[in-house]
């Protein structure tokens, strides 16, 4: 049997291992071993995901479905799904729920990661309302993100946000009953209703 002490001294020992918070490279980030994690980058530090919820599963899938049909059946690009490393900047990866790439930018996608989206979705987590609602708001309007979704599965909305002049303009926001669309997949429409299995 393991005692304590040995498992102390091989925790630190891995630790060793791996750079510290504030020291993490685009390289040692591309570089960590498989993990059942999400796992982003940004300013030198590592960040863990929660485990996405139920909620969050179903909105993301039904989601992912409507965007992935419509995409393929126009044949205008590429839509994945976390997790898939998106790199908005050098030392800034984010794990976005959704992501479409138009085929005019295919050049930004590599097998290990994604340049920077024509579209992003986040399906809105309780531990991740306000880094999707402030802090990747401003980061994905800064990278250059065409059009950003904020789903929210609590209250039942969708919100559409296209960038203009650098900065995101609502384009709409949707609840129970509604029809949500998008600029980017112009002609794109979807039932907030069945979004959220309703």
């Amino acid at each position: 049997m393991v005692q304590k002490t040995e498992i102390d001294e091989i925790t630190i020992e891995v630790a060793k291992l791996f750079p510290p918070q504030g020291k993490w490279t685009e390289e040692d980030y591309l570089n960590l071993p498989d993990t059942n994690y999400l796992v982003e980058l940004s300013e030198g530090r590592l960040i863990f995901l929660d485990m996405p919820t139920t909620s969050h599963q179903i909105s993301a899938l039904s989601l992912l479905r409507e965007i992935d049909s419509y995409v393929r059946a126009k044949g205008i690009g590429i839509v994945a799904y976390a997790p898939l490393p998106i790199r908005l900047w050098e030392g800034k990866f984010r794990e976005p729920d959704i992501v479409f790439m138009n085929n005019a930018h295919r050049d930004r996608i590599t097998e290990e990661y994604w340049g920077v989206p024509d579209l992003i979705v986040e399906v809105i987590s309780r531990s991740t309302a306000k880094v999707d609602k402030e802090i990747k708001f401003r980061e994905y309007a800064q990278a250059g993100v065409t059009e950003y979704w904020l789903v929210d599965p609590f209250r039942q909305t969708i919100e559409v946000f296209v960038l203009d002049q650098g900065a995101y303009k609502l384009l709409g926001k949707w609840g129970t009953g509604e029809v949500a669309y998008s600029k980017v997949l112009a002609g794109f429409q979807v039932a907030v209703d069945g979004v959220f299995g309703g």
